[in-house]
Protein backbone atom coordinates (compact mmCIF):
# COMPACT_ATOMS: atom_id res chain seq x y z
CA UNK A 1 0.00 0.00 0.00
CA UNK A 2 1.51 3.30 -1.14
CA UNK A 3 0.72 6.66 0.46
CA UNK A 4 1.59 10.22 -0.51
CA UNK A 5 0.66 12.18 2.61
CA UNK A 6 2.08 15.47 1.32
CA UNK A 7 0.07 15.50 -1.90
CA UNK A 8 -2.93 14.29 0.08
CA UNK A 9 -4.64 11.23 1.48
CA UNK A 10 -8.03 10.53 3.03
CA UNK A 11 -7.53 8.17 5.97
CA UNK A 12 -10.50 6.36 7.48
CA UNK A 13 -9.78 5.70 11.16
CA UNK A 14 -11.70 3.59 13.66
CA UNK A 15 -11.54 5.92 16.67
CA UNK A 16 -11.00 4.06 19.95
CA UNK A 17 -13.31 4.63 22.92
CA UNK A 18 -12.22 7.48 25.29
CA UNK A 19 -9.86 9.04 22.70
CA UNK A 20 -10.67 12.59 21.60
CA UNK A 21 -10.66 13.30 17.88
CA UNK A 22 -7.58 15.48 18.45
CA UNK A 23 -5.84 12.57 20.24
CA UNK A 24 -6.21 10.56 17.02
CA UNK A 25 -4.94 13.39 14.81
CA UNK A 26 -1.93 13.95 17.09
CA UNK A 27 -1.07 10.24 17.27
CA UNK A 28 -1.35 9.69 13.50
CA UNK A 29 0.66 12.87 12.83
CA UNK A 30 3.45 11.68 15.12
CA UNK A 31 3.52 8.06 13.92
CA UNK A 32 3.44 8.85 10.19
CA UNK A 33 5.42 12.14 10.45
CA UNK A 34 2.71 14.09 8.61
CA UNK A 35 3.07 17.87 8.64
CA UNK A 36 -0.42 18.85 7.52
CA UNK A 37 -3.36 16.83 8.83
CA UNK A 38 -6.88 17.46 10.16
CA UNK A 39 -10.10 15.61 10.88
CA UNK A 40 -13.44 15.94 9.10
CA UNK A 41 -15.98 15.94 11.92
CA UNK A 42 -15.48 15.55 15.66
CA UNK A 43 -16.43 12.36 17.51
CA UNK A 44 -17.00 12.63 21.26
CA UNK A 45 -14.52 10.76 23.49
CA UNK A 46 -17.26 8.31 24.53
CA UNK A 47 -18.17 7.59 20.91
CA UNK A 48 -16.39 5.06 18.73
CA UNK A 49 -16.20 4.53 15.01
CA UNK A 50 -15.43 6.39 11.83
CA UNK A 51 -13.18 9.44 12.01
CA UNK A 52 -11.91 10.78 8.69
CA UNK A 53 -8.47 12.38 8.53
CA UNK A 54 -7.26 14.42 5.57
CA UNK A 55 -3.58 15.07 4.90
CA UNK A 56 -1.61 17.51 2.76
CA UNK A 57 -3.59 19.25 0.04
CA UNK A 58 -6.60 17.05 0.80
CA UNK A 59 -7.23 19.10 3.97
CA UNK A 60 -9.15 21.35 1.54
CA UNK A 61 -11.73 18.54 1.30
CA UNK A 62 -12.55 18.64 5.03
CA UNK A 63 -15.59 20.95 4.76
CA UNK A 64 -16.98 18.97 1.82
CA UNK A 65 -16.68 15.68 3.78
CA UNK A 66 -18.13 17.21 6.96
CA UNK A 67 -21.22 18.35 5.05
CA UNK A 68 -22.20 14.79 4.08
CA UNK A 69 -24.85 12.72 5.86
CA UNK A 70 -23.83 10.56 8.81
CA UNK A 71 -24.94 7.14 10.01
CA UNK A 72 -24.77 6.01 13.63
CA UNK A 73 -25.71 2.98 15.68
CA UNK A 74 -25.90 2.82 19.45
CA UNK A 75 -27.96 2.50 22.62
CA UNK A 76 -30.26 4.79 24.55
CA UNK A 77 -30.93 3.90 28.19
CA UNK A 78 -34.42 5.07 29.13
CA UNK A 79 -35.63 6.03 32.61
CA UNK A 80 -32.37 7.83 33.46
CA UNK A 81 -31.03 11.26 32.53
CA UNK A 82 -27.57 12.81 32.81
CA UNK A 83 -26.50 16.50 32.48
CA UNK A 84 -24.34 15.69 29.44
CA UNK A 85 -27.04 13.41 27.89
CA UNK A 86 -24.45 10.60 27.79
CA UNK A 87 -22.11 8.76 30.20
CA UNK A 88 -19.65 11.64 30.63
CA UNK A 89 -21.64 12.73 33.69
CA UNK A 90 -23.44 10.77 36.42
CA UNK A 91 -27.17 9.97 36.35
CA UNK A 92 -29.03 12.92 37.91
CA UNK A 93 -32.62 11.67 37.70
CA UNK A 94 -34.43 8.34 37.46
CA UNK A 95 -38.03 7.86 36.32
CA UNK A 96 -40.48 4.99 36.01
CA UNK A 97 -40.52 3.43 32.53
CA UNK A 98 -42.55 0.22 32.98
CA UNK A 99 -45.46 1.75 31.00
CA UNK A 100 -43.23 2.10 27.90
CA UNK A 101 -44.24 -0.39 25.19
CA UNK A 102 -42.49 -1.46 22.01
CA UNK A 103 -45.24 0.27 20.02
CA UNK A 104 -44.64 3.55 21.88
CA UNK A 105 -40.88 3.31 21.28
CA UNK A 106 -41.32 2.63 17.55
CA UNK A 107 -43.89 5.41 17.11
CA UNK A 108 -41.72 7.89 19.06
CA UNK A 109 -38.69 7.14 16.88
CA UNK A 110 -40.81 7.62 13.74
CA UNK A 111 -41.97 11.03 14.99
CA UNK A 112 -38.39 12.36 14.85
CA UNK A 113 -37.88 11.58 11.15
CA UNK A 114 -37.77 14.55 8.79
CA UNK A 115 -36.64 18.14 9.34
CA UNK A 116 -36.73 18.98 13.06
CA UNK A 117 -35.46 21.62 15.48
CA UNK A 118 -32.71 20.43 17.81
CA UNK A 119 -30.83 22.20 20.61
CA UNK A 120 -27.17 21.11 20.88
CA UNK A 121 -26.06 19.93 24.35
CA UNK A 122 -24.18 22.29 26.67
CA UNK A 123 -21.50 19.56 26.79
CA UNK A 124 -20.54 20.16 23.14
CA UNK A 125 -18.01 22.00 20.97
CA UNK A 126 -20.54 24.71 20.06
CA UNK A 127 -19.00 28.15 20.58
CA UNK A 128 -20.69 30.65 22.93
CA UNK A 129 -19.09 34.11 22.88
CA UNK A 130 -15.88 32.55 21.56
CA UNK A 131 -15.73 29.81 24.20
CA UNK A 132 -16.53 26.12 23.75
CA UNK A 133 -19.81 25.17 25.44
CA UNK A 134 -18.23 22.15 27.16
CA UNK A 135 -15.70 24.45 28.85
CA UNK A 136 -18.59 26.41 30.39
CA UNK A 137 -20.40 23.19 31.36
CA UNK A 138 -17.38 21.64 33.06
CA UNK A 139 -16.86 24.89 34.94
CA UNK A 140 -20.43 24.69 36.21
CA UNK A 141 -21.69 27.66 34.16
CA UNK A 142 -24.87 27.64 32.11
CA UNK A 143 -25.65 29.31 28.80
CA UNK A 144 -28.45 29.39 26.29
CA UNK A 145 -27.76 27.49 23.08
CA UNK A 146 -29.99 28.22 20.12
CA UNK A 147 -31.93 25.43 18.44
CA UNK A 148 -31.15 24.69 14.81
CA UNK A 149 -32.74 22.74 11.99
CA UNK A 150 -31.42 19.27 11.26
CA UNK A 151 -32.65 16.40 9.11
CA UNK A 152 -33.22 12.90 10.47
CA UNK A 153 -33.42 10.83 7.31
CA UNK A 154 -34.01 7.53 9.14
CA UNK A 155 -34.44 6.57 12.81
CA UNK A 156 -34.78 2.80 13.18
CA UNK A 157 -35.15 0.92 16.44
CA UNK A 158 -33.11 -2.27 16.00
CA UNK A 159 -33.52 -3.95 19.41
CA UNK A 160 -35.43 -3.39 22.63
CA UNK A 161 -34.19 -4.85 25.93
CA UNK A 162 -35.51 -2.31 28.42
CA UNK A 163 -34.13 -0.08 29.72
CA UNK A 164 -31.78 -0.30 26.70
CA UNK A 165 -33.07 0.65 23.26
CA UNK A 166 -30.74 0.01 20.29
CA UNK A 167 -31.00 2.27 17.24
CA UNK A 168 -29.66 3.19 13.83
CA UNK A 169 -29.85 6.83 12.71
CA UNK A 170 -29.08 8.45 9.35
CA UNK A 171 -28.88 12.23 9.72
CA UNK A 172 -27.56 15.53 8.42
CA UNK A 173 -24.43 17.38 9.46
CA UNK A 174 -24.80 19.09 12.83
CA UNK A 175 -27.02 16.43 14.41
CA UNK A 176 -26.22 15.60 18.03
CA UNK A 177 -27.21 12.04 18.88
CA UNK A 178 -26.92 12.94 22.58
CA UNK A 179 -29.58 15.62 22.05
CA UNK A 180 -31.67 13.07 20.17
CA UNK A 181 -31.38 10.77 23.22
CA UNK A 182 -32.58 13.57 25.52
CA UNK A 183 -35.48 14.51 23.22
CA UNK A 184 -36.43 10.85 22.70
CA UNK A 185 -36.60 10.41 26.49
CA UNK A 186 -38.69 13.56 26.90
CA UNK A 187 -41.10 12.35 24.18
CA UNK A 188 -41.42 8.97 25.96
CA UNK A 189 -42.05 10.79 29.24
CA UNK A 190 -39.40 8.93 31.24
CA UNK A 191 -36.11 10.53 30.18
CA UNK A 192 -33.16 8.85 28.45
CA UNK A 193 -29.44 9.19 27.86
CA UNK A 194 -27.00 7.96 25.24
CA UNK A 195 -25.16 4.92 26.59
CA UNK A 196 -23.29 3.81 23.43
CA UNK A 197 -22.51 5.44 20.08
CA UNK A 198 -20.69 4.23 16.98
CA UNK A 199 -20.39 6.30 13.79
CA UNK A 200 -20.66 3.80 10.95
CA UNK A 201 -20.66 6.04 7.88
CA UNK A 202 -19.96 9.57 6.56
CA UNK A 203 -21.28 9.98 3.02
CA UNK A 204 -19.75 7.10 0.99
CA UNK A 205 -17.03 6.40 3.59
CA UNK A 206 -17.74 3.33 5.75
CA UNK A 207 -16.43 2.18 9.12
CA UNK A 208 -15.76 -1.36 7.87
CA UNK A 209 -13.00 0.06 5.64
CA UNK A 210 -11.38 2.06 8.46
CA UNK A 211 -7.87 1.55 9.82
CA UNK A 212 -7.15 0.81 13.47
CA UNK A 213 -4.32 2.52 15.34
CA UNK A 214 -2.41 -0.79 15.01
CA UNK A 215 -2.80 -0.49 11.21
CA UNK A 216 -1.26 3.00 11.38
CA UNK A 217 1.76 1.57 13.24
CA UNK A 218 2.03 -1.11 10.54
CA UNK A 219 2.01 1.55 7.79
CA UNK A 220 4.87 3.33 9.58
CA UNK A 221 6.89 0.11 9.68
CA UNK A 222 6.24 -0.38 5.94
CA UNK A 223 7.44 3.15 5.17
CA UNK A 224 10.65 2.58 7.14
CA UNK A 225 11.17 -0.80 5.44
CA UNK A 226 10.62 0.64 1.95
CA UNK A 227 13.03 3.52 2.70
CA UNK A 228 15.75 1.09 3.80
CA UNK A 229 15.43 -0.82 0.49
CA UNK A 230 15.54 2.24 -1.75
Amino acid sequence: MQFDFETGEILLINKPLTWTSFDVVKKVRNILRIKKIGHAGTLDPLAEGLLILCTGKFTKKIEEIQAQEKEYTGHFTIGQTTPSFDLETEVDEEKEYTYVTEELIQATAKSFEGVIEQTPPLYSAVKINGERAYTLARRGDTAEIKAKQIHIKAFAITRIELPVVSFKVVCSKGTYIRSLARDFGIALGCGAHLSKLVRTRIGPYELEKALTMEDIQHIRRQIIENASHS
